[in-house]
């Protein structure tokens, strides 16, 4: 099978594969750069980052990199302009947005002439997107970790979508090996999104102990919370996820306001944050829905490499 050609603006990656942008510190300079000199689409997850801290990443990614770094951010953090405007001023390849919906960010990213790549979940919200000038849009089902726009199959919304589109639709959700990226690419995907694999990666900022627990993770351990941003979320069970299941509070002592608006049935920000330095019991493990499919931990360019040989090969 020959690969579809992704371009986004001027931008043109040597694969049509765009690394998720996992929060908080999943995704940083050492996985987006190794996802760009691979010649995928490098991300770094901005969300959670104060913008000393992304402006650092970004440089550091430029440094390592000889390829396309964008940045993912949730319309739902309380500095998402200016977040968005420090990742402009860097240089940004591109710009990815979810969890929300901003018109806003349109003009930003158009005067900045950085294309713009809106993560939508309905035929609605995509051609919105389309008519408000996104180089892009990224199609996510039900299958994917973290926040989630809808709670129907890739599948089921994806058709639709590439048939009222005219820029490149990008498949994500439930993508983790060469079968699920060809079946992306025979329903008409120009490019696929894929976080989880690239979660359990060498260069993936998580600690090695969330590395291994993927690795042990069972299709039957995935579950969806209610997030405090007022969306659903996919993730691996585990202490802290039966303490919300079973209803105890776990509100926070102290607000950051890290969020426009929350729920504060417990601090993400914090959730995230023990499960990327390993408090497992403590952490928020968000994950797609096929972890299963994962049996080992491979730096990120033998992942692509071996992903794009085995697709090419069907």
């Amino acid at each position: 099978m020959k690969l579809p050609e992704l371009r986004i603006g001027n931008l043109l990656p040597k694969y049509p594969i765009i690394q998720g942008g996992m929060a908080l510190r999943l995704s940083t300079a050492n996985l987006a750069a190794a996802v760009a000199n691979a010649g995928g689409i490098g991300v770094i997850a901005a969300s959670g980052m104060d913008l000393n801290e992304l402006r650092q990443e970004i440089r550091a990614a430029r440094i390592k990199a000889q390829g396309i770094i964008g940045i993912n951010i949730m319309f739902a953090v309380s500095k998402f302009k200016e977040t968005v405007m420090t990742a402009l001023d860097e240089g940004i390849d591109l710009v990815i947005q979810g969890a929300g919906f901003s018109k806003d960010i349109f003009q930003w990213c158009r005067e900045a002439g950085t294309p713009l790549v809106p993560i939508v979940s309905n035929t609605k919200g995509a051609i919105m997107a389309e008519k408000l000038g996104a180089g892009a849009v990224v199609v996510e089902g039900k299958e994917a970790g973290g926040h989630l726009g809808t709670l129907e199959s890739l599948k089921a919304i994806f058709p639709e979508i590439k048939r009222s589109l005219s820029i490149p639709v990008v498949a994500a959700g439930g993508i983790v090996n060469a079968r699920e990226m060809k079946e992306a690419f025979d329903m008409g995907a120009d490019g696929v999104q894929m976080g989880i694999r690239f979660a359990a990666s060498a260069e993936a900022g998580g600690a090695d102990n969330l590395k291994q627990y993927y690795l042990k993770a069972k299709r039957e351990d995935i579950v969806v919370i209610q997030s405090p941003v007022g969306l659903p979320g996919r993730a691996i069970r585990n202490v802290f996820v039966d303490k919300l299941l079973a209803g105890e509070d776990l509100s926070p002592g102290k607000c950051e306001n890290c969020l426009k608006k929350c729920s504060h049935s417990f601090c993400i920000m914090k959730a995230l944050d023990n499960a990327q330095r390993g408090d497992l019991d403590e952490g928020l493990i968000f994950s797609g829905e096929y972890i299963d499919e994962i049996n080992e931990i491979l730096p990120a360019g033998k992942i692509i490499n071996d992903l794009v040989k085995e697709v090419e090969a069907m």
